[in-house]
C-alpha cells in the first residue's frame, strides 16, 4: 500500500455513535500491530445535526466522503421534535438523508452487498429465549440489493389541496442499466463462493413479484438473458411473499440472492434473524470506485448512552471497509470476532440476555485482546 488509507467515519445519530467509537478502537488497535498507516476523517452529519443546524452535514463533507478509501457509516435517523414519527426535511426527505441515501445515489453505490453467516456460538433470541434456532453449517449466504432506485428513487409526492394531504404517490423506477449491473454482480459473486450448504452448488435466487409488477417481469427477464452466460451457476426465480418463509424453513438452499431495492430491503431485515439479530448484520454500499459500510441497525434512541449496544455489526463492516489493500487486517479482525462469540463469554444483551450481558465496551476490549494474541 502506497500513502496513508483513509477512512471517512460518519457516526451519525444516537448508537451510531457509539458503535462507531468502538469500530476505530479495533482499527486503531490492528493499524498499530500491523504498522499500517490508517488516518480517519470524522464528518459530522445526520438527523440530530439538521435539527440543530439545519442542514444534513457540513458542506465540505460530500467531497471529503468522495475523497476518502472506504466510509463507515454508525446510523442515520431521529424522533422528531414534536414527537410523531422521524424526523423529517421541508424537502419530505428524511433528516440525515444525505449520508445515507445521498451518498449512496453521488458516490454510484448501486450494489448493497449483505452477508448472511452464522457464527458458531450465536443463539438466536426466539420468544424471549436465546436457543440455537438454525446451525452455522446451514447458514451461509450474500444477498445483493440494488441500492439506488425502485420506490427510493425520491419519485412522488403528495397532493395537499389547502394544506390537508389527499393523495399520496410512490414510483417505482427499474432501469436496464441498473438491473443488468446488479445482476452479473450477483452471478459474478456465485463463481467466487462455494455454493449453497445444502447441496454445494453454485446458485442465484432472483427475489421478485413479477406475476403483479412490470418493473418486476422486465428484472426477471434480464436475470434469465444474463443468467445464460454462466451456465456453472444455477438460477431460480421465487416470489417474495413465499421467499420469506422458505428463507427461514430452509437457509440451506441458498448461496447468492438478488433483489430489487425495496424487497432486498424488506428481506434482508428478516435475514439478520438467521445470524444472530441486526447487531451482527452488515451492509455494504459498494460502486465502481467508492464503498460505504455500516451495521443495518438503526440509531435506537431508548439505548443511547448505555453501553449496552452490540458493536460486532459495525466492527465486522469495519473490516469490510479495510478489503483490498488492508485484506489482511479485516480478516484478523473477522478472527478475532469469530473467537470472542465462540467462547460466549462478553457478549450483550441481544445475544445472551441482559442478566449475564457485558457492555458495549467489553465487547470491544475482548476483540481487541484477541487481535493482540496474534501478530501478522
Amino acid at each position: 500500500m502506497s500513502g496513508p488509507y483513509t477512512l471517512a467515519l460518519l457516526p451519525g445519530d444516537g448508537v451510531g455513535v457509539e458503535v462507531v467509537a468502538q469500530a476505530r478502537r479495533v482499527l486503531e488497535a490492528v493499524a498499530h500491530h500491523d504498522r499500517i498507516d490508517l488516518r480517519f476523517d470524522e464528518i459530522p452529519g445526520g438527523a440530530q445535526y439538521f435539527l440543530e443546524h439545519g442542514h444534513d452535514w457540513p458542506e465540505d463533507a460530500e467531497r471529503r466522503c468522495a475523497d476518502a478509501d472506504a466510509i463507515l457509516l454508525g446510523a442515520i435517523g431521529w424522533p422528531s421534535s414534536d414527537g410523531h414519527g422521524t424526523a423529517m426535511r421541508p424537502d419530505g426527505k428524511m433528516a440525515g438523508w444525505s449520508a445515507i441515501v445521498g451518498n449512496r445515489i453521488g458516490l454510484d453505490l448501486y450494489a448493497n452487498i449483505r452477508p448472511v453467516k452464522l457464527l458458531p456460538g450465536v443463539r438466536h433470541l426466539i420468544s424471549g429465549t436465546h436457543k440455537q434456532v438454525w446451525s452455522p453449517e446451514n447458514v451461509d449466504m450474500v444477498f445483493i440489493r440494488e441500492n439506488t432506485e425502485d420506490l427510493y428513487s425520491g419519485s412522488g409526492g403528495i397532493l395537499a389541496p389547502g394544506g390537508d394531504a389527499q393523495v399520496a404517490i410512490d414510483t417505482r423506477i427499474i432501469t436496464r442499466r441498473s438491473t443488468e449491473r446488479i445482476i452479473r454482480l450477483a452471478f459474478e459473486t456465485a463463481l467466487k463462493r462455494g455454493g449453497a450448504p445444502t447441496d454445494g452448488k453454485r446458485r442465484v435466487t432472483c427475489v421478485v413479484k413479477d406475476n403483479i409488477l412490470h418493473g418486476c417481469r422486465m428484472f426477471v427477464r434480464i436475470f434469465e438473458e444474463l443468467g445464460a452466460e454462466y451456465p456453472t451457476v444455477q438460477r431460480e426465480v421465487v416470489l417474495v411473499d413465499a421467499f420469506t418463509q422458505w428463507l427461514v424453513r430452509r437457509p440451506e438452499q441458498y448461496d447468492v440472492v438478488v433483489a430489487p431495492n425495496m424487497f432486498g430491503d424488506i428481506i434482508t431485515e428478516l435475514a439478520s434473524a438467521l445470524q444472530g439479530g441486526m447487531g451482527m448484520s452488515v451492509g455494504c454500499n459498494v460502486g465502481t470506485r467508492h464503498g460505504m459500510f455500516e451495521p443495518i441497525h438503526g440509531s435506537a434512541p431508548k439505548h443511547v448512552g448505555r453501553n449496552r449496544v452490540n458493536p460486532i455489526a459495525t466492527v465486522l463492516a469495519a473490516a469490510e471497509a479495510s478489503d483490498g489493500s488492508l485484506s489482511s487486517a479485516g480478516d484478523r479482525i473477522e478472527a478475532a470476532v469469530r473467537t470472542v462469540v465462540s467462547k460466549g463469554q462478553t457478549l450483550t444483551y441481544d445475544l445472551v440476555g441482559p442478566e449475564v450481558a457485558a457492555s458495549t465496551s467489553a465487547v470491544t476490549t475482548a476483540i481487541i485482546d484477541e487481535l493482540e494474541l496474534v501478530h501478522p
